[in-house]
């Protein structure tokens, strides 16, 4: 064998042995499994972060705070005396509309007494009957009080009460069938009543979550916020069922 040749030979060899020696460096690396530390993802707040492992939505999550509970239990109170008077006064209202008299179109009725610095309900001061289906009666329990009644039935403001007297104890209210025009009238006073009620109940709302001092986003305001939103709609109910009785817009 020549010098030359076995120069090339050697040279070979050792390439052959660098290749095996990187080959299985990368193989070692590649069984190697390098650990990394865990690390905790952390977000920037202004408040304390809040657990939500038991977290329920609030349609399921009622109200468990004893006092909240009650301001709870106060607002529906409230707001219900508040739709059960409208709903009433609506009921009235179609009545007349339809054409039909009864005593309670008078209900709203409050005489003033010089000897009595509180109005009275005109119930307390005489009875109030129906004759021939379109007539009022109301015969009062002392004669001294008819101009004060007189007086009171102007004052309501009642489409078509128009008292007359018949004698010191009698008082007889023709009521005219309801025209177009007045059933339309019957639903504009219905609809300013509506607006009332719907004020009063967000009031209530209002003035229960001061009360309460409920944190944001918590189940408390979510619950008052739904026990509103569902009066209000109630009154929205009543207010069409009344339109669609009378005919109003």
């Amino acid at each position: 064998m020549s010098a030359s040749l076995a120069l090339r030979t050697a040279r070979l060899a050792a390439s052959r042995t660098v290749l095996r020696s990187t080959y299985a460096s990368r193989a070692l690396a590649s069984e190697i499994s390098v650990p990394v530390a865990h690390q905790q993802r952390s977000y920037a707040t202004k408040n304390k972060s809040k657990s939500t492992a038991t977290f329920v939505p609030g349609s399921k999550q009622p109200i468990t705070d004893p006092e909240a509970l009650k301001e709870y239990e106060k607002a529906e109170a409230s707001m219900k005396a508040s739709v059960e008077w409208f709903r009433k006064e609506c009921a009235a209202s179609e009545t007349r509309a339809h054409g039909r008299v009864t005593p309670a179109l008078l209900s709203p009725v409050r005489v003033k007494l010089p000897d009595n610095p509180k109005p009275l309900r005109l119930e307390e001061v005489a009875t109030v009957g129906v004759r021939e289906g379109s007539t009022l009666i109301v015969t009062l329990f002392d004669e001294h009080t008819v101009k004060h009644v007189e007086a009171a039935l102007y004052e309501s403001g009642i489409p078509g009460v128009v008292p007359h007297r018949q004698d010191a104890r009698t008082i007889k209210i023709p009521i005219p069938k309801p025209t177009v025009e007045a059933r339309k009238e019957l639903f504009a006073a219905a609809k300013r009543k509506a607006e009332d009620i719907r004020v009063q109940i967000r009031k209530q709302h209002t003035v229960s979550l001061k009360r309460g001092k409920y944190e944001k986003h918590s189940v408390e305001l979510e619950e008052f916020q739904k026990l509103t939103d569902k009066y209000v709609k109630e009154v929205d109910t009543v207010l069409a069922a009344l339109q669609k009785a009378t005919g109003g817009k």
